[in-house]
């Protein structure tokens, strides 16, 4: 630090405590014949420099760039007596000064008339030295930018493209494997139906035969009595003894008409049911392609999963900004989407990278209490404001079920064999009601013993059925998560783990996984529990960056998308190896 004299409360902070030499950028005393310098304002050669603007002036253009310039002073010299410097702006409070300081209480540029007028008793620092400072950070930003970030990013880049090839390779061949397999199958459909067809054409052509032989037979025998008749008509006529005499009767040989077997044609039975063994078959002949059905679409797509277990620690593989307020619900779609719910009457499905795909407006007054997918990939949800759960077809909501008088829909559930699950709750009562084909088939609300299953409040139960047709409800009145079977008689309840963190279990939103394995959110405990489908404890997931956790769904690649409440983001977490 340096006192200027002058400037009795002046403190002028300078770098390293020396006033700091600018260098030359260039050497002005070196010429070249070559080196031709143009003016800045215009195409002539220059032989004049302004050192306080740091611009080449050619002799017809000082003037002009002095008088564009007229509240300053300019320091007009040969180009070969330039200077390289610093090139300060003028103040915007003291007309014909120059920002030389800078303030570092209002970090701003001011001029020496600022520092002992608005900035005086302030910090500050000679700009020269600022500048030096700020071009040492963009020399070692440019430098670190260089030297670390951009090889990573241009390896990333390399093997980015090295996967986009592979993977294109890879789906190449499967698609190459996919048209083999077609020609293979058609190949085996052709061979089966060339030989119903070379059969047909066989017994056709036996068939014929034997008909053409009878028919000879037949010709041949009316040949024959064509001769007899005329043979005996001659006899009749005769008067010769012999002749009569002689006459051999042909009448029984004649009236043994020759018969035939008729040879039935073969009957054409088939079955082409969608989903079932499709079958031709031909007289005794029999052709057969079976179609693997597997019990469910996800068992189907996960039935290689059954050896799976936990990761050690799960990992987030997607974290993204829906923009949802109060993000309360998730369905997923599939295996990139999903629909999301929260404060507001609008339901919105996006992708894994948070980018809105649709749009709903749905009936409710304030905001859906559930939403769900059916099996059918419909979205439905609960407006208890009308008591209905309604579909949505084609971006338009039709309603799917009413409820009865008394009561209002709530949580939602679409099984796979394409129920739906009802919580309906009469803000005193809640109880599980399942609609087959929009019709009640079942209601569950007491156990064995005539007591009440859930807990009594105005509060909805999460539902969810699980690979054994369980139903798993997620009662946060009662703090437990309550399994039913498929009869309505309860299973058992998990209450929680101490693994879950020292607050009561408070479950909200459950799923189920191809495992059977129960997973629930514990809103409390900003976690989420995992559990063998009857009901032990396995593990809990709370490293992951939660926060006011409640929406949870899994999507087809058997990966758990977080919802979180305060700032409507969604965290896609793998958590099977």
């Amino acid at each position: 630090m340096k006192v200027i004299h002058g400037f009795a409360s002046l403190k002028i902070a300078t770098h390293k405590g020396s006033y700091y030499k600018w260098k030359m950028a260039t050497d002005p005393h070196i010429t070249s014949a070559q080196e031709v310098i143009i003016c800045d304002l215009c195409e002539t050669p220059a032989r004049q420099f302004c050192n306080s603007c740091q611009v080449s002036l050619c002799l017809d253009c000082i003037g002009k760039h002095i008088d564009s310039i007229q509240t300053l002073k300019h320091d007009v010299v040969q180009f070969k007596d330039r200077k390289v410097q610093l090139v300060y702006q003028e103040c915007g409070s003291h007309s014909g000064q120059r920002c030389e300081a800078h303030c570092s209480r209002c970090n701003v540029p001011i001029c020496m008339i600022c520092v002992i007028s608005t900035h005086n008793g302030h910090t500050i620092r000679l700009m020269e030295d600022v500048v030096s400072e700020l071009k040492s950070e963009i020399q070692h930003e440019t430098r670190d930018i260089e030297s670390n970030l951009l090889p990573v990013y241009k390896k990333m880049t390399e093997n980015t493209e090295k996967d986009i090839g592979k993977l294109t390779q890879e789906f190449n061949s499967l698609e190459s494997d996919i048209e083999k397999l077609r020609k293979s199958w058609q190949q085996e459909v052709d061979a089966i139906f060339n030989k119903v067809c070379s059969m047909i054409k066989s017994i056709r052509e036996n068939h014929l035969t034997v008909l053409a032989s009878h028919q000879s037979l037949l010709e041949n025998q009316i040949q024959e009595m064509t001769k007899t008749v005329q043979q005996n008509k001659e006899i009749h006529q005769s008067n010769k003894v012999s002749e009569v005499t002689n006459h051999q009767s042909k009448l029984t040989e004649y009236k043994e008409i020759p018969t035939i077997v008729q040879q039935p044609i073969p009957s054409l039975n088939s079955n082409t049911d969608p989903g079932k063994e499709l079958t031709i078959e031909l007289g005794e002949y029999t052709a057969t392609l079976k179609q693997a059905e597997l019990s469910s679409q996800r068992d189907a797509k996960f039935s290689s999963m059954s050896t799976k277990d936990l990761l050690d620690r799960a990992k987030v593989i997607a974290t993204s900004s829906t923009g949802v307020e109060s993000l309360w619900r998730i369905s997923c779609l599939g295996t990139d989407e999903a629909w999301l719910s929260g404060k507001g009457k609008t339901i919105t499905r996006v992708d894994i990278d948070g980018c809105v795909r649709e749009s709903v407006t749905s009936t409710c007054q304030k905001t859906p209490v559930d939403i769900a997918v059916t099996k059918n990939d419909e979205l439905i949800y609960s407006d208890s404001d009308h008591g209905t759960v309604n579909i949505v077809k084609n971006g338009v909501s039709e309603t799917l079920i009413t409820a009865p008088r008394g009561w209002s829909p709530k949580g939602l559930c679409s099984t796979e064999s394409g129920d739906i699950l009802v919580n309906m709750n009469s803000g005193v009562q809640n109880k599980v009601v399942r609609y087959k084909n929009r019709k009640i088939a079942q209601e569950i609300f007491k156990d064995d013993k005539g007591d009440l299953i859930f807990g009594k409040d105005k509060w909805m139960l999460f539902l969810v059925e699980n690979r054994n047709e369980d139903i798993c409800v997620s009662d946060f009145i009662t703090n437990s998560v309550v399994t039913i079977d498929k009869v309505g008689r309860v299973r058992f309840r998990y209450k929680g783990s101490p693994a879950g963190g020292p607050k009561p279990f408070s479950p909200r939103q459950i799923v189920t996984d191809s495992l059977g394995q129960i997973i629930v959110a514990d809103y409390n405990n900003v976690c989420i529990h995992i559990l063998e489908q009857n009901g032990q404890f396995l593990k809990c997931l709370d490293k992951c960056g939660f926060h006011s956790l409640c929406g949870l769904s899994i999507d087809n690649m058997e990966r758990l998308w977080v919802g979180l409440i305060e700032n409507g983001n969604v965290k896609v977490i793998q958590y099977m190896k």
